[in-house]
């Protein structure tokens, strides 16, 4: 007769069937792509911001230069999506996953709002193009939100427990920035926030390990 003993699972920020140390390309760092990708949005669209302005206007090289860089960032939120709903950032409940799928809708359809605009497929005479056009400051207002959940959950540690937060409040303090600065001042500080909040996000993102925290 044997006896076969198995050790108590580590705690781990991975959810169950998430994928484990062995079966990654990164060894314990499973997130390096989903952090990179956040990262490299950000700088792209900070500095499509730079260049352009928070309103690049109807002109086609500033549109489409912006539409590439606000796309770019848009995509990796989504990143950053996979990751909050693999480790379940907000929590294991119900509510916690309702959430995360009703961020990713908003920010697809902002996604796609991105893309018609660049196109000037757009019209927000019409109700249908306006309620598009909403789904991209709503996705931010939404991301918002889920970096507050992220430092009530605690189940993020460190840094990246309230960077979240730090990182999503991109739309509450660049909004304010532009109403009262104009918008060189929002050109200057919606750039800025990018770079320490998102960018540095996605670092924090990249170097979380698979069995605990950075």
């Amino acid at each position: 007769m044997s006896v076969t003993q198995t050790p108590a699972p580590a705690r781990s920020d991975l959810e169950r069937g998430a994928t484990s140390p062995t079966s990654t390309s990164d060894g314990a760092r499973p997130f390096r792509l989903h952090g990179g990708m956040l990262t490299a949005g950000a700088v792209a669209w900070a500095v499509a911001i730079a260049a352009f302005g928070a309103d690049p206007g109807q002109e086609s090289v500033p549109l489409i230069g912006f539409a590439l860089g606000s796309g770019f960032f848009q995509v990796g939120v989504l990143f950053l999506l996979r990751v909050l709903w693999r480790t379940r950032a907000l929590g294991a409940g119900r509510l916690a996953r309702f959430v995360l799928r009703a961020e990713v809708v908003a920010l697809s359809l902002a996604i796609a709002s991105t893309t018609v605009d660049a196109l000037r497929l757009s019209d927000l005479t019409q109700p249908g193009w306006l309620m598009l056009d909403l789904c991209w400051p709503l996705s931010m207002l939404g991301m918002f939100l889920i970096g507050i959940r992220i430092a009530v959950a605690g189940r993020w540690t460190g840094a990246s427990r309230y960077w979240p937060m730090v990182a999503e409040s991109w739309a509450v303090v660049t909004v304010p920035a532009l109403g009262i600065g104009g918008p060189s001042v929002a050109r200057v500080v919606g750039a800025a926030h990018l770079l320490v909040g998102y960018a540095v996000l996605g670092r924090i993102v990249a170097r979380k390990r698979a069995g605990g925290d950075v």
